[in-house]
């Protein structure tokens, strides 16, 4: 399931979390609305990886989305040990982001 967070709580889960997965979108953008359904069936997939899947509605968090980077939707950052790690601007196959979420648990793994 993907946790919608505001603002205030994103540094916290990018903090805390392994691997978290953050998706900058709106509620507007056509490519947002059809990349939330891929990111839930992922987060399905991998409930038991050390990966949580998180959102961030632009629209309502515009210092979030201007303080990582967002120049526009979607955006998709991974997040590692606190640093952003790779970032995907527009929409993509699922297995993109499962590929890019499987090559940072490996690493994670390794350490």
């Amino acid at each position: 399931m993907i946790q919608e967070v505001s603002e205030a709580e994103l540094q916290e889960h990018i903090r805390t979390t392994g691997v978290p997965l953050i998706e900058f979108g709106t509620l507007w953008c056509p490519p947002c609305r059809t990349l939330l359904p891929i990111l839930d069936e992922l987060a399905n997939d991998l409930s038991d990886e050390a990966v949580t899947i998180i959102q961030i509605n632009c629209d309502s968090s515009p210092h979030a989305a201007a303080a990582h980077g967002v120049m526009s939707t979607p955006t998709v950052v991974l997040y590692k040990d606190g640093q952003a790690v790779d970032k995907l601007v527009g929409l993509r196959p699922k297995g993109i982001y499962k590929s890019l979420i499987d090559q940072h648990l490996i690493e994670a793994d390794r350490s």
